[in-house]
């Protein structure tokens, strides 16, 4: 895996030192120091600035999937007693032509963890590296010669060091914070995939197969991160955590500002429009909560006109 994953190692490895040049430049200290650990978090904002469009492509592509859910199911139920091959042939070419159809599919909205997955493990590669860099063993990474390896192995935070791993380390402390870091991680993806179910998925997706799904991946995934994060160095545990709240806050702003179609995110959206526009006294349909007004005369009955007759 080592030499698949070189050419990301170099790549982390350089983003890591611009980062901490940057830092030093606005007067960070050089060497082992806060500098190192706040250069990880810097390369978990570009990482995932870089794929913001990607995650635009994820939100349409899991709209597409929720609203589909109703003829998938359909699909399904029309093939559910007939095993045979032509059968099952039949039912995947009707549901690829529907996923076609709509210009989406299952596998869209897992691009951008599938492209997160190499970086998080070169990055795991980079700090496993770190101790033979810095006694000489190995050849440096890129602009990590053994001199800045040196460096940020012994980078510290919060008294654990960024190559620490809980299974490895005796340090008490680094056994600490590496559990603090878990439960961050934990925590993080359980609230951003709640959040997700809970106001931003529209009842069709939420009932069946893709119910389950959600379920797995609401209690899974915290299961995963807190299980494996024991095997993990400082380091890639910081990058993972920054990640996750990253992506809490992003789908926030998503279900704030872009919810999906019929769910209770888009129905809260709707509310607030009408009762903004309610204070400016202008009331809107309920049934869009955008296109159509009726503007209120004192002493007369109220009618409704079309913005663009308005305009006229």
């Amino acid at each position: 895996m080592g030499n698949i994953l070189a050419p990301i190692m170099w790549v982390v490895a350089w983003i890591i030192y611009g980062a901490h040049w940057l830092l030093t430049f606005f007067g960070f200290g050089d060497g082992p120091g806060v500098a190192w650990v706040i250069s990880l978090v810097l390369l978990t904002v570009i990482i995932r600035a870089i794929m913001i469009p990607l995650f635009f492509k994820q939100i349409a592509a899991s709209r597409g999937q929720q609203l589909i859910q109703p003829e998938i199911k359909a699909i399904q139920d029309k093939y559910k007693d007939k095993k045979d091959p032509a059968s099952r042939e039949a039912m995947s070419r009707e549901t690829m032509a529907l996923y076609k159809e709509h210009g989406t599919n299952p596998f869209s909205s897992c691009l951008p963890m599938l492209l997160q997955t190499p970086v998080f493990f070169a990055l795991f590669q980079v700090l496993n590296a770190l101790g033979p860099i810095a006694r000489g063993e190995r050849p440096g990474i890129g602009p990590i010669t053994q001199q800045i390896a040196d460096d940020i192995q012994r980078s510290t935070l919060f008294g654990a060091h960024l190559s620490d791993v809980f299974t490895t380390t005796t340090s008490t402390t680094s056994r600490v914070v590496v559990i603090l870091l878990i439960l961050a991680m934990s925590a993080s993806t359980f609230y951003t995939q709640k959040q997700l179910t809970q106001k931003n998925m529209p009842e069709a997706a939420l009932q069946g197969q893709a119910a389950s799904m959600q379920k797995i991946m609401l209690y899974g995934m915290p299961l995963f991160f807190g299980i494996s994060g024991i095997n993990f160095p400082v380091g890639v545990l910081i990058y993972w955590t920054v990640t996750n709240i990253w992506s809490m806050g992003q789908q926030w702003y998503s279900i704030k500002h872009m919810p999906t179609p019929g769910s209770i995110a888009e129905e809260e959206m709707k509310a607030k429009k009408i009762a903004r526009a309610a204070a400016k006294g202008v009331v809107l349909e309920p049934q869009t909560g955008i296109n159509d007004v009726i503007e209120i005369i004192p002493g007369q009955r109220q009618q409704p006109r079309r913005k663009n007759r308005a305009k006229k």
